[in-house]
């Protein structure tokens, strides 16, 4: 059986390849997913029989074994060991056997992602041909920032998107539930913000919200393939659909009008009422009561109407209601004017801001995120030509998503001070799913790539080749997506 004539196609690029001679592994009603009796080893077995099952076309069961080295031919074997550190993962291919070893769930995570791209079809199921992977993620935050709040996508919609967000080794599901135009998250304390801001979206389109058991599943969910959300209550501007469900957080004490243009720094708390510090309590502490992670975002962008003693207030008054609840404050750029606690995440995104507080925030403990405007925001137009999307930070085709460096973005960081990668897509001009994907592919796997492999490993005109072995299985997953012209993609994947 002779093996391919292309070259594996890994995205994003692993640190170590090296293939052999030898005949595949064929997936087939043989095969056997063996994994070990943890409750993330059950889920990922169950989710490794079930991906392979459906695109070999065969019944794959799961095994589940305490001995740590099955041997049997046909396994697909998942091995925790213990000498792999944090997200790294080895997969061996062999003829009769098919081996993820890592130290943690995670790490077996993304060994399976990366056995889902080296199967090519093969006479009517997948095979894989023998390799060896080495591999682990230059940075631990790898993460796409999703806005429901303008335009909401429910759980069905998300699901599709932590898929996808596993198979490119993403890690971190970032949803922005607030902000002028609608609410999206049920919460006990304060019904009212759904019941009045749940169904409102920009230009008067349908909204909709989570409820808490959605919610909870959903992070169930992207928690069984490696994937924690961080949510985000975005205070203390872009705050209309609170303003508008409680009017007590008004000078006036009246509610406003719903909002649904795409105007933005015109909303606003106040840190004088003695509403203000309650809700902020109260809506932090529910949505940490629905969080497993250790983050919570508290936006805190775009407040164009607030004096800076006022919105360092708000901000402080905001960190507490998150830190009292049990968790890490998250917020972005604009935080660092103010004072921070140690070890706080300051997520930049504005390339046109005075980078002198990022840097003297990070030189004082916190850590960064990177999301840069001009590479990072999938909502981007492509080109002028480009129906869906905006262009404030000018259009971004894939090379441009591609050819940066995060560590080099801000020049003056303390070495180590940057944690990870965030894509972000803002849904102003996005209504549904096939919107939403044709903006994120193929961008998204560039900036996968520029979050997982160390610079020195990556290179554009290899990853474009890579890449367009990925429209096939786009196509199957019936995924709409953006065909680059800077990329050629038709491939050959025999």
């Amino acid at each position: 059986m002779p093996a391919p004539t292309s070259p594996l196609r890994i995205v994003p690029a692993p640190r170590l390849v090296h293939e052999a001679e030898g005949a595949p592994f064929v997936v087939s009603a043989a095969t056997t997913v063996t994994v070990g009796t943890g409750p993330a080893e059950v889920a990922l077995g169950v989710l490794a029989a079930e991906s392979l099952s459906r695109i070999s076309g065969s019944t794959v069961e799961v095994r589940y074994r305490d001995v740590a080295e099955p041997t049997q031919p046909g396994d697909v074997a998942f091995v925790l060991d213990d000498r792999l550190a944090g997200e790294q993962y080895h997969l061996e291919v062999a003829a009769d056997l098919v081996r993820v070893t890592a130290g943690t769930p995670e790490g077996l995570t993304h060994g399976l992602a990366t056995l889902h791209q080296v199967l090519r079809p093969h006479d009517g199921t997948f095979a894989a041909w023998p390799v060896r992977v080495e591999d682990e993620p230059v940075h631990g935050w790898r993460g796409l920032s999703v806005d429901v709040a303008r335009h909401f996508f429910g759980p069905d919609d998300l699901r599709v998107v932590v898929d996808l967000m596993a198979g490119y080794k993403l890690n971190v599901l970032h949803l922005h539930l607030s902000d002028d135009q609608g609410w999206r998250l049920h919460l006990p304390s304060r019904p009212d913000l759904t019941a009045r801001s749940g169904g409102t979206a920009v230009d008067g389109d349908p909204g909709g919200y989570f409820t808490t058991e959605e919610f909870e599943a959903l992070v169930a969910y992207a928690a069984a393939r490696g994937v924690r959300v961080v949510p985000e209550i975005d205070v203390p501007g872009h705050v209309n659909a609170a303003l508008h469900a409680y009017g007590e957080l008004n000078p006036d004490g009246e509610p406003t009008d719903e909002y649904a243009g795409i105007e933005v720094g015109f909303s606003r708390l106040w840190a004088d009422l003695p509403a203000t510090e309650p809700f902020l309590r109260d809506v932090f502490g529910d949505v940490a009561a629905v969080t497993p992670g250790e983050y919570l975002h508290i936006g805190g962008d775009e407040v164009h109407t607030m004096e800076r003693e006022e919105y360092a207030r708000l901000v402080r008054m905001a960190s507490d209601a998150v830190r009292a609840a049990g968790k890490k404050v998250v917020g972005w750029q604009e935080i660092a004017t103010t004072p921070l606690e140690p070890g706080t995440v300051v997520q930049y995104w504005d390339t046109r801001m005075d980078p002198a507080p990022i840097v003297a925030a990070a030189q004082a403990g916190a850590r960064l995120l990177m999301s840069p405007g001009s590479q990072a925001y999938l909502d981007m137009k492509y080109d002028g030509d480009t129906a869906l999307g905006l262009e404030w930070a000018g259009h971004i085709e894939l090379r441009d998503a591609y050819t940066w460096e995060p560590t080099a973005l801000v020049p003056g960081l303390p070495e180590g001070s940057v944690i990870g990668v965030e894509a972000t897509v803002w849904t102003e001009t996005l209504r549904s799913l096939d919107d939403l994907m044709t903006m994120l592919l193929p961008r998204l796997a560039a900036v996968a790539e520029v979050a997982w492999t160390p610079a020195d490993r990556r290179d554009w005109d290899d990853f474009a080749t890579r890449v367009a072995a990925h429209g096939p299985y786009w196509d199957a997953e019936g995924l709409a997506w953006y065909p680059s012209p800077q990329v050629d993609w038709h491939v050959d994947l025999s």
